[in-house]
């Protein structure tokens, strides 16, 4: 996967992800660095992105670990666990998402993160 994202939390947490070769994250890496609030939703955290992206949504019923882009909300989702609305341990997107990528590091340390948490947002093609 060549894009390669770095999150920084304020609390020290730190998660990286790898995102798939997607044409509209060069818009990212040219907003990079930048920093974002973190928001939590149930065992998800997501955040605003600076500029938005030409994605649609494809799906709700996410794995663990998967990072996605949320169209309604202009958002990096990152699902480590069950939504508010999940059946079961799978997590569930509030509307669609576009599925983009994993976490490869840090996914264990999410849980440690809150509501309003700065975060700084790095990332660089591999």
């Amino acid at each position: 996967m060549p894009y390669i994202v770095s999150l920084d939390f304020s609390s020290g947490v730190r998660v990286v992800c790898e995102l798939v070769d997607e044409p509209e994250l060069e818009k990212l890496l040219e907003s990079s660095p930048f920093e974002a609030e973190a928001e939590r939703w149930g065992d998800e955290v997501y955040f605003e992105l600076p500029v938005k992206l030409g994605l649609k949504g494809e799906r709700t019923l996410m794995e663990v670990g998967e990072v996605a882009y949320w169209p309604d909300g202009n958002c990096l989702c990152i699902f480590f666990g069950p939504t508010p609305i999940s059946k079961d341990e799978r997590p569930v997107a509030y509307s669609k998402v576009k599925p983009l990528g994993r976490v490869v590091e840090g996914l264990n340390r999410l849980k440690e993160v809150s509501d309003g948490e700065l975060i700084r947002v790095s990332i660089k093609k591999r």
